[in-house]
C-alpha cells in the first residue's frame, strides 16, 4: 500500500432557538448552569476545540444557524474557526470546511423550489463567513436523492459525504474513500465520499474506543488498515456529530487534538480532508445513488415523514408533516400571487434575500436588481414582510421537529412557532388569513404522553405575533439589512 491517509469529519450543528419574536434566545431546561443550550455546547465543544486548534485539521461543517449566534454571543472562537479553515485554504488553495443547506431540511422530502433555496441560502453562508467558494456540501443527515445532487452540481459544489449503504455497485468494498456518480444531462458526476462504517461508530458509539487516541489508532485505525489488500494510496474517512468531541463525550476534544496531532502522525498516517485529497486523487469507480436515504435512520427518510421504528409511536409525525406542506403551498401563493405583477423573478428574489439576511446589501438594493419599477414605501414594506414570511416558511421544515419521539418537546413547537409567523406577516401583508387554514392542519399533530395538540401550540403562538406586530420592523424597511 501507498499513502495511508485519514479524514476526521466533524458535523457542528445546533437548529435555531430564538424566539421568532424577540429574536433571543428563552432560559431552556437542561442546560443548567448556562441560560441555553448553545451556551452550553459552546462552553463544553466549540470553544475548547478552537482553543485546541482542532478545526485546522478536521473537514467539517457547520450550521449557518449556530454560527450566526456565536458570531454575536462569543466572536473571539467564532473567528478562531474561520481563521483555522482560511488558513488552509490560502495555503493549499482549497478549505476544509463544507457548507451545509441552510435550515437543515431534509431536501429528499422538499420541493424542487426549497432544495435550491436551502443550497444557494448555504453556500452565500458559507463565503459570506469563510471567505471564498466551498467546494463541498454537507446534506443534513446526509438525506440525499438524485435531484439533490444536481442541484449542487448545478451550483458549482464538487463533492458531498455519504454514508457507505447509500450507494451500490461498489466492485471492491475496501476502497470506499471517493466516487462518481452520473448526474443527468451534461453535469459532471458528483463525487461522493463514502466514510467507514465500523470506525466512524466506534467514535460516535463506544465509550472505551475513544477513551485514548493511541490506543484509537492501534486498536482500530490501524487494524482496519490492514485489512486493505490493494496498492496505492488509501483514505479512510471518520465522520461523526461534532458536539462529540466535549459535549456528548466529555475530554473527547483532547482525544481528537491528540489524534490529529500526535497518535496519527507517530503512526505516519496522513491526515487530508476531502478537498485536499481531491487534488491528487481522482475517483476510479463510479457507483449507484441509493436515493431517499440518510446516515441516522434505518427506514431512509422516513423518520422525518412519518412514525418509523427509530421513534415508535410518533404518529404525529405525519399530520405535521403534511400540515407544514400544505401551509407552506398556501405561504408560497401568496407571495407569488403578490409579486408577479412587480416581478418575474419571483424565486431568485427569495434565493439571493440571504444577502439581506447576512447584511450584505439592503432591501432597497435588492428590489432594484430584480424589481424594474420603483416601489410606493407601503409597497415596499408588504414585500418586505413577505420575503420575512419566506424565512420563516423555511425555518418551519428544519430537521429537528421530527426528530425525537415526542411533540412536548421544544424542537416541534418551534417549528410551529415559525409558522405562526409566516401566518402573520403573510396575513399583515396580503390581508391572507391562513390561520383558519393552520388550525386545522395542526388539528391532528397530538403527543400521545401529554396530549398537547399542534393547533393549541399554533393558536398560542399566532396570539404573541399579533401582540407583538412591532418586534420585525427590521424585516420591512426596505433600507435596512439586518443578520438573523
Amino acid at each position: 500500500m501507498g499513502l495511508k491517509a485519514v479524514t476526521v469529519h466533524a458535523h457542528f450543528y445546533q437548529p435555531p432557538r430564538e424566539d421568532p419574536l424577540s429574536g433571543l434566545i428563552p432560559d431552556e431546561t437542561g442546560a443548567e448552569p448556562f441560560r441555553n443550550w448553545n451556551e452550553r455546547i459552546l462552553s463544553e465543544c466549540y470553544k475548547p476545540n478552537a482553543e485546541l486548534g482542532n478545526y485546522a485539521k478536521l473537514s467539517f461543517n457547520f450550521g449557518p444557524t449556530i454560527l450566526n449566534w456565536m458570531e454575536g454571543y462569543d466572536p473571539g472562537t467564532y473567528f478562531a474557526i474561520i481563521e483555522q479553515e482560511r488558513d488552509n485554504f490560502l495555503k493549499y488553495g482549497v478549505g476544509n470546511g463544507m457548507a451545509q443547506a441552510y435550515n437543515h431540511t431534509i431536501l429528499p422530502l422538499a420541493k424542487t423550489r426549497d432544495k435550491t433555496t436551502q443550497i444557494k441560502w448555504g453556500i452565500a453562508d458559507f463565503t459570506h463567513r469563510f471567505g471564498h467558494q466551498p467546494m463541498g456540501m454537507w446534506l443534513p443527515e446526509t438525506a440525499v436523492d438524485m435531484e439533490t445532487l444536481t442541484i449542487l452540481a448545478d451550483n458549482g459544489i464538487q463533492y458531498t459525504i455519504l454514508a457507505p449503504w447509500q450507494v451500490k455497485g461498489l466492485s471492491n468494498p475496501f476502497t470506499n474513500d471517493c466516487y462518481y456518480v452520473q448526474l443527468p444531462g451534461n453535469l459532471e458526476p458528483m463525487i461522493v465520499f463514502l466514510y467507514d462504517q465500523g470506525l466512524s461508530t466506534s467514535v460516535s458509539f463506544m465509550n472505551e474506543a475513544t477513551r485514548n487516541a493511541d490506543y484509537f489508532v492501534d486498536h482500530w485505525i490501524n487494524p482496519t488498515f490492514s485489512n486493505v489488500n490493494l496498492d496505492g494510496d488509501r483514505m479512510l474517512l471518520i465522520a461523526s456529530d461534532g458536539e462529540l468531541y466535549g459535549h456528548h463525550k466529555t475530554f473527547r476534544e483532547k482525544f481528537l487534538a491528540h489524534m490529529l496531532n500526535g497518535a496519527l502522525h507517530s503512526r505516519e498516517y496522513e491526515i487530508t480532508y476531502p478537498g485536499l485529497w481531491l487534488q491528487t486523487h481522482k475517483p476510479t469507480q463510479t457507483v449507484e445513488l441509493i436515493e431517499n436515504t440518510s446516515w441516522s435512520c434505518h427506514h431512509g427518510v422516513e423518520r422525518w415523514r412519518t412514525e418509523c421504528g427509530c421513534t415508535p409511536g410518533a404518529t404525529w409525525k405525519a399530520p405535521l408533516r403534511l400540515g407544514m406542506e400544505k401551509l407552506a403551498d398556501e405561504i408560497d401563493q401568496a407571495y407569488a400571487d403578490f409579486l408577479t405583477p412587480l416581478t418575474k423573478h419571483v424565486w431568485d428574489l427569495r434565493d439571493e434575500y440571504i444577502k439581506v439576511l447576512l447584511g450584505e446589501i439592503s432591501l432597497s438594493e435588492l428590489f432594484l436588481k430584480y424589481i424594474p419599477e420603483t416601489l410606493a414605501p407601503e409597497t415596499a414594506a408588504k414585500v418586505g414582510m413577505l420575503l420575512a414570511a419566506q424565512y420563516e416558511r423555511q425555518r418551519m421544515f428544519t430537521s429537528c421537529g421530527w426528530f425525537f419521539e415526542h411533540f412536548h418537546r421544544i424542537e416541534p413547537q418551534n417549528n410551529i412557532a415559525y409558522a405562526a409567523q409566516a401566518v402573520w406577516l403573510t396575513k399583515k401583508a396580503t390581508g391572507i388569513n391562513l390561520k383558519t387554514t393552520a388550525m386545522d392542519a395542526f388539528k391532528q399533530v397530538k403527543d400521545v404522553r401529554t396530549g398537547l395538540r399542534g393547533d393549541t401550540v399554533f393558536a398560542e403562538r399566532y396570539n404573541r405575533s399579533k401582540d407583538f406586530s412591532e418586534s420585525a420592523v427590521s424585516y420591512f424597511n426596505p433600507s435596512s439589512s439586518f443578520s438573523t
